[in-house]
C-alpha cells in the first residue's frame, strides 16, 4: 500500500499530515508513504528530515491582493495539474490525502478524476476554498469541528474526528516542563507565543505584562519569533522570565504553564484541548475568511478559552491574564470544559479510516 500525502505551504498544513502519516507507519510499517508539494515552502525543508520520499509541484496561493504573481497562477494549475498526473502515475498511490491549502488543490483533483481514494483533512472551523472546491469530489472530508459542515457541499461525505497532535503532550509532566526551561513549578507561569513566528502585537504589550510578572512573582514562558527577539534583551534579565525566539518543545512550555495565550490557529487549538490548558486567544486578524475567529469562539463558547482582539490587547490582555491566573476555580472548570473538545486519539483514528478506505 502507498499513500500519497499532499499538505504544506503552512506548519498549519504540513504537521497534521506528517501526524497522520506517523500514525500510518506505526500501526503498519510494511505502507509506504510519498509527500508531494512545493520546493520553496517548509515542506521541502521537514519531509526530507522526516525521512518520507518528496515529489515537487509548480502552485502557490491566489493572493487576495492585486499582485504580479496573480497573473501566473491560471498558468501553475495548470502545469500543477499535469505534473500532478505524472507523480501520480510514478507513485501509483492506493490512496492520495490531502490536508488543506492550495498544495493539496491539484493533486486531488486529478487523482478523483483518475477513480484513486481520495481524503482531505480540514482543521480550521472554516474551511479553506480549497476543501470547498472538493469536498464533493473526494470520498471523505474530516474535519476538526461539527460547525464546519455547513460550509461543504451537501454531496461531501463528511466525519467530525479532530485534528492530530503529537502523544509527548500527554506524557510531560509539570516537573519536567519547568527543568527545561530552568524555572520554579510551585510558582506561577504563563506561556505566550504567537506561533512559530511570533505575533507583533502581542509581543508589544509584553512589557507591561512582564512587570507585572516581576511585581506579583509569577513566572514568563515568552516565545518573541525571530523579528522581536532582539528587543527583548532587557527582559532577559529578569530570573523569573524565559523569551526565547523558537520554542521547539511546546509539550514542555504547556507542561509548565497555568495558562496560555497564543493565537486560535487550528493546530494549536488542538493541542490546547488535548491536555485541557486554560488559554487566552488573541486570533490572527488578517486569517483568511476571518477563520481564527471562529476557531476561537468555539473553545469560548463551550467555556473553555477566553477571547480578545488584537485591537483591545492594550486595555484587556494583562487585565484577563490576571484575572485567569489567580483564579484556581475557574482555571479547572475552563480545562474541564477543554478536555471535553479535545480528541487525543484523532491521529489514530483518521489514520485507521485511511487504511480502511484504501483497501476498499
Amino acid at each position: 500500500m502507498i499513500v500519497l500525502f499532499a499538505g504544506g505551504g503552512t506548519g498549519g498544513h504540513l504537521y497534521p499530515a506528517i501526524a497522520i502519516a506517523e500514525e500510518i507507519v506505526k500501526k503498519d510499517s510494511k505502507i509506504k508513504i510519498v509527500f508531494i508539494g512545493t520546493k520553496n515552502k517548509i515542506e521541502a525543508r521537514v519531509v526530507p528530515q522526516k525521512g518520507f520520499e518528496f515529489h515537487t509541484i509548480w502552485i502557490s496561493g491566489f493572493s487576495r491582493r492585486l499582485t504580479i504573481n496573480n497573473l501566473f497562477f491560471p498558468l501553475k494549475v495548470i502545469v500543477s495539474l499535469i505534473q500532478s498526473f505524472f507523480v501520480i502515475q510514478k507513485v501509483r498511490p492506493s490512496i492520495v490525502v490531502g490536508t488543506g491549502g492550495y498544495v493539496c488543490g491539484p493533486i486531488l483533483f486529478v487523482a478523483s478524476v483518475l477513480g484513486i481514494p481520495t481524503v482531505v483533512h480540514e482543521s480550521n472551523s472554516y474551511p479553506g476554498i480549497t476543501t470547498r472546491m472538493l469536498a464533493g469530489r473526494v470520498s471523505k472530508v474530516f474535519v476538526q469541528f461539527g460547525v464546519t459542515k455547513q460550509w461543504l457541499s451537501s454531496k461531501a461525505s463528511v466525519e467530525v474526528v479532530g485534528n492530530p497532535t503529537r502523544e509527548e503532550l500527554s506524557l510531560t509532566t509539570r516537573i519536567k516542563g519547568s527543568a527545561f526551561f530552568k524555572l520554579d513549578p510551585n510558582k506561577k507561569t504563563v506561556f505566550i507565543f504567537g506561533g512559530s513566528l511570533g505575533a507583533a502585537s502581542i509581543n508589544k504589550v509584553m512589557p507591561e505584562i512582564v512587570s507585572d510578572a516581576v511585581a506579583s512573582d509569577y513566572q514568563i514562558i515568552w516565545q518573541t519569533g525571530e523579528t522581536d527577539w532582539r528587543s527583548a534583551n532587557a527582559i532577559r534579565q529578569h530570573k523569573n522570565i524565559v523569551v526565547k525566539k523558537y520554542i521547539d518543545r511546546m509539550d514542555c512550555g504547556y507542561a509548565a504553564a497555568d495558562i496560555v495565550v497564543s493565537r486560535s490557529g487550528a493546530t494549536t487549538l488542538a493541542e490546547l484541548t488535548r491536555i485541557g490548558k486554560p488559554a487566552i486567544l488573541v486570533p490572527y486578524p488578517f486569517a483568511a475568511a476571518n477563520h481564527q475567529v471562529m476557531n476561537a469562539e468555539t473553545l469560548v463558547d463551550a467555556g473553555a478559552a477566553l477571547m480578545t482582539n488584537d485591537s483591545d490587547l492594550h486595555n484587556k490582555l494583562l487585565l484577563l491574564v490576571r484575572e485567569l491566573l489567580f483564579d484556581d476555580s475557574k482555571q479547572t472548570i475552563m480545562q474541564e470544559k477543554s478536555l471535553e473538545l479535545g480528541k487525543p486519539n484523532a491521529g489514530k483514528e483518521i489514520a485507521q479510516k485511511i487504511i480502511a478506505l484504501a483497501k476498499v
